[in-house]
């Protein structure tokens, strides 16, 4: 049988998706404990650094659709993590006592998804490669 790696490696669409899905499965390990994806947690992370952010700016700093944002927002609004605050025609999302209380357990798990994607590619790599495809992402916008 042929070799489909081989067949499809040269393609950036085919190498880019079997990168992200590698990595969303190290991420879902490291998130397991926290009971939320990575996505949940680094929505959390951003509204402990900044309460009162926008949606908007959410979309920014995640670089989510606003519709995925929303979602997020309000699933972690039933869970008791955030909150969201009307101002004029403004929205602002604040995390709630129960959200600042699992920072450091975040963080922590982000570190731990750091160690264990750095421990396989090397540092070095791991570093230059997230240069490379920030800096890929940034030519799409």
């Amino acid at each position: 049988m042929e070799n489909c790696a081989s067949k499809y490696s040269g393609c950036l669409y085919y190498s880019a998706n079997a990168l992200a899905r590698n990595m969303t499965r190290l991420a879902d390990k490291a998130f397991i404990g926290l009971g939320m994806s990575s996505s949940y947690a680094f929505l959390l992370m951003t509204a402990n650094e900044k309460p009162g952010i926008q949606p908007k700016e959410i979309c920014q700093y995640l670089q989510l659709s606003p519709s995925t944002v929303t979602r997020l927002i309000e699933k972690m609004e039933y869970k008791g993590l955030l909150k969201r605050k009307k101002v004029g025609r403004k929205t602002e999302v604040y995390p709630t006592k129960n959200g600042l209380a699992i920072q450091s357990d975040i963080i922590k798990a982000w570190n731990d998804l750091n160690d264990r994607y750095t421990s396989i590619l090397g540092m070095n790599f791991s570093t230059q490669l997230t240069t490379r495809i920030h800096d890929a992402n940034l030519k799409f916008e």
